[in-house]
């Protein structure tokens, strides 16, 4: 008997983007990562091509992380306090690109200011030819005050800088717009705030094809499964033709994985539960590899054995 073909028709696809500028492209990058592109359901190349593979951003703090466990402090313990040497460490580990996370410029983390900040950047910059994701401290007022610094000191780069929210989006989308860096816009697990934060940015003619979606992330356990559902209905419209959607996705895994009691609580703690070396990079591997499958084409994590983990998972995938 003939197997009918049950493949579906989808009209459209993700938008691809670059992150990264080498030096003929008036960068420093060693390489560029291109993301995007799949014209099908997650992994289901029977239906269309699967585009660009995932990539992981590892992340790197501009100040030592006061919530980090153990576990997951070790493999950096040497380097949480140079910025610089713990972007190279990540390299070292596997990372595509690295995520520059400005705790330290929050009023209520350090309060850092521009030019410190500056400096931790051009200096991360200098030591990794990877890629770089910017990514402020979520405060609006300090975030306006200090993303604008530290996107026109490396301008030329084409970084990917956020986050952005409907509330507040002009003045990093002026920025990024001027320095020729993507941008991220974020809505709280929420497709229609999404698709409006979008429609903000791209009526200040910012082109829909530099934007990157982020949904706050859900870990294992803690709400994956609202992200993983709003991810999976935004790749399905852009694969059926909804442009406002058609954006690349990243995730923050590492954060959120990592703030879950399953993964950092001690031994001693919860001797029930099995070793922390093994239960907090297995608890980032099963969020990671479960959104996966919802649509995620840049996945920001922590700890090597996961991010090791991911990466085979990815390509075995491919």
């Amino acid at each position: 008997m003939e197997i009918p073909n049950v493949a579906e028709k989808w009209t459209s696809s993700v938008n691809e983007i670059t992150i990264g500028a080498t030096k003929e492209e008036g960068g420093t990058r060693e390489k560029t990562i291109t993301i995007g592109g799949s014209k099908c359901i997650p992994f289901m190349d029977f239906d269309g091509s699967k585009g660009r593979k995932p990539v992981i951003a590892m992340d790197v703090y501009d100040i030592p992380p006061d919530d980090w466990p153990e576990t997951l402090k070790k493999p950096f313990a040497d380097v949480l306090n140079n910025p610089a040497q713990w972007a190279k460490k990540c390299v070292e580990y596997g990372a595509d690109l690295i995520c520059l996370k400005l705790e330290g410029i929050h009023p209520d983390k350090g309060n850092k200011s521009a030019a410190e900040t500056v400096d931790i950047a051009k200096s991360i910059l200098a030591a990794v030819g990877v890629p770089l994701i910017i990514w402020g401290c979520e405060h609006d007022e300090k975030d306006n005050e200090i993303l604008p610094k530290v996107s026109q000191a490396l301008k030329g780069e084409n970084c990917l800088i956020g986050v952005v929210t409907q509330d507040n989006y002009k003045t990093l989308t002026v920025t990024c717009l001027a320095d020729g860096h993507s941008i991220i816009t974020l809505s709280p697990v929420d497709i229609n705030i999404a698709k409006q934060v979008n429609i903000l940015v791209s009526e200040m003619d910012f082109p829909l094809n530099r934007i990157v979606m982020f949904q706050t992330t859900g870990a294992l356990g803690y709400g994956m499964e609202y992200t993983y559902s709003i991810q999976e209905r935004e790749r399905i419209a852009a694969l059926t033709g909804d442009k406002l959607m058609a954006m690349p996705v990243i995730c923050d895994v590492g954060h959120e994985a990592w703030r879950a009691k399953e993964a950092k609580s001690d031994d001693k703690d919860a001797p029930q539960w099995g070793p922390g070396e093994e239960r907090g990079p297995m608890w980032e591997t099963i969020t990671a590899t479960s959104l996966l499958q919802s649509g995620v084409d840049i996945i920001r994590m922590n700890h090597p054995k996961a991010v090791a983990a991911v990466k085979k998972c990815i390509d075995r995938l491919y």
